[in-house]
């Protein structure tokens, strides 16, 4: 029998591992999104954007993973429902608009306010140790500098049409 010490302590763990995969699977989604965005975009800049994008998602998850195993736990190896299913939306949407840059960067902002909102949300609910926390904080302030590009590249298709 555990101790309530012993099962504050899990408790403590299961729910920072718990924490940890939900941030990691939105990476997943994000960095597919982010490839997805990339082969639907038209112009060679946006596409170079969104790969660097997908590519920064895939840093962010493998850093998550690596933290996961650290904790002596198997990290989750796929996105979530959700994000396949805003994977099919910008499938459904880009097909009635063309596959224009602009309705591939509205699909953009709206993934990462989500990716945005989740890692302030499960920052502001939990504490993490302070190596953790430095980490999440990084990245989270990488995907607000995200937001703000999409942003600026959204208001620039929208002021060449």
């Amino acid at each position: 029998m555990k101790t309530t010490r012993e099962q504050a302590k899990e408790t403590v763990h299961k729910d920072l591992v718990n924490n940890l995969q939900g941030l990691l699977k939105k990476n997943y989604d994000a960095e597919k999104g982010f490839t997805k965005a990339m082969e639907d975009a038209k112009d060679s800049n946006l596409k170079r954007f969104l790969g660097q994008q997908a590519r920064q998602r895939n840093k962010f998850a493998t850093k998550l993973d690596n933290e996961i195993r650290s904790l002596n736990e198997k990290p989750t190896e796929d996105g979530s429902t959700t994000g396949d299913l805003h994977r099919t939306w910008i499938d459904i949407k880009t097909a009635f608009t063309g596959k224009d840059d602009e309705a591939v960067l509205e699909e953009c902002i709206r993934g990462e306010k989500a990716s945005m909102e989740e890692y302030e949300e499960t920052l502001n609910e939990n504490r993490f140790p302070p190596k953790l926390q430095t980490v999440l904080n990084n990245q989270l302030s990488e995907i607000k500098g995200t937001v703000a590009k999409v942003k600026n590249l959204e208001d620039l298709a929208e002021n060449m049409n």
